[in-house]
Protein backbone atom coordinates (compact mmCIF):
# COMPACT_ATOMS: atom_id res chain seq x y z
CA UNK A 1 0.00 0.00 0.00
CA UNK A 2 1.31 3.27 -1.14
CA UNK A 3 1.76 6.29 1.38
CA UNK A 4 -0.61 8.36 -0.96
CA UNK A 5 -3.44 5.55 -1.16
CA UNK A 6 -3.08 5.46 2.74
CA UNK A 7 -6.00 7.75 4.46
CA UNK A 8 -5.37 9.06 8.01
CA UNK A 9 -8.22 9.86 9.76
CA UNK A 10 -9.92 13.34 9.65
CA UNK A 11 -11.38 15.44 12.73
CA UNK A 12 -14.50 17.09 11.62
CA UNK A 13 -14.39 20.93 11.07
CA UNK A 14 -14.90 22.75 14.31
CA UNK A 15 -18.10 24.58 14.95
CA UNK A 16 -17.68 28.44 15.12
CA UNK A 17 -18.42 30.13 18.04
CA UNK A 18 -22.36 31.52 18.17
CA UNK A 19 -20.86 34.33 20.60
CA UNK A 20 -18.11 35.09 18.04
CA UNK A 21 -19.69 35.27 14.91
CA UNK A 22 -22.65 37.00 15.88
CA UNK A 23 -20.12 39.66 16.94
CA UNK A 24 -19.09 39.39 13.48
CA UNK A 25 -22.11 39.65 11.79
CA UNK A 26 -23.12 42.49 13.96
CA UNK A 27 -20.28 44.25 12.83
CA UNK A 28 -20.72 43.90 9.38
CA UNK A 29 -24.30 44.79 9.69
CA UNK A 30 -24.64 47.30 11.66
CA UNK A 31 -22.72 49.70 9.32
CA UNK A 32 -24.50 48.05 6.21
CA UNK A 33 -28.12 48.60 8.35
CA UNK A 34 -26.95 52.30 8.61
CA UNK A 35 -25.80 53.19 5.46
CA UNK A 36 -28.42 51.62 3.32
CA UNK A 37 -31.09 54.09 5.67
CA UNK A 38 -28.71 57.22 5.03
CA UNK A 39 -29.30 56.12 1.12
CA UNK A 40 -32.23 55.84 1.07
CA UNK A 41 -34.15 58.65 3.21
CA UNK A 42 -33.71 60.94 0.55
CA UNK A 43 -36.06 58.90 -1.63
CA UNK A 44 -38.54 57.53 0.58
CA UNK A 45 -38.67 59.98 3.16
CA UNK A 46 -42.55 60.35 2.51
CA UNK A 47 -43.07 56.84 2.50
CA UNK A 48 -44.83 54.53 5.49
CA UNK A 49 -42.44 52.56 7.37
CA UNK A 50 -43.37 49.24 5.72
CA UNK A 51 -42.47 50.64 2.26
CA UNK A 52 -39.45 51.62 3.47
CA UNK A 53 -38.65 48.19 4.99
CA UNK A 54 -39.76 46.40 1.99
CA UNK A 55 -37.20 48.25 -0.34
CA UNK A 56 -34.21 48.13 2.30
CA UNK A 57 -34.65 44.61 3.80
CA UNK A 58 -33.80 42.42 0.82
CA UNK A 59 -30.97 45.03 0.15
CA UNK A 60 -29.74 44.34 3.33
CA UNK A 61 -30.49 40.36 3.64
CA UNK A 62 -28.77 39.89 0.20
CA UNK A 63 -25.78 41.64 1.34
CA UNK A 64 -25.42 39.34 4.21
CA UNK A 65 -26.17 35.79 2.84
CA UNK A 66 -23.91 37.06 -0.65
CA UNK A 67 -21.23 39.22 0.78
CA UNK A 68 -21.00 39.61 4.58
CA UNK A 69 -21.36 36.26 5.92
CA UNK A 70 -18.98 34.73 3.05
CA UNK A 71 -16.80 37.05 3.60
CA UNK A 72 -16.65 36.29 7.74
CA UNK A 73 -16.14 32.83 7.14
CA UNK A 74 -13.02 33.54 4.44
CA UNK A 75 -11.52 36.27 6.35
CA UNK A 76 -12.49 35.43 9.94
CA UNK A 77 -12.59 31.74 10.16
CA UNK A 78 -9.50 31.68 12.42
CA UNK A 79 -10.75 33.54 15.17
CA UNK A 80 -14.60 31.93 15.09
Amino acid sequence: MSASSATLPQTPPRKPNRLRFSFFVFMGVYPLVTAVIYALTPFTSEWHIWQRNLVMVPMIVGSMVFVIIPAIHKHCHRWL
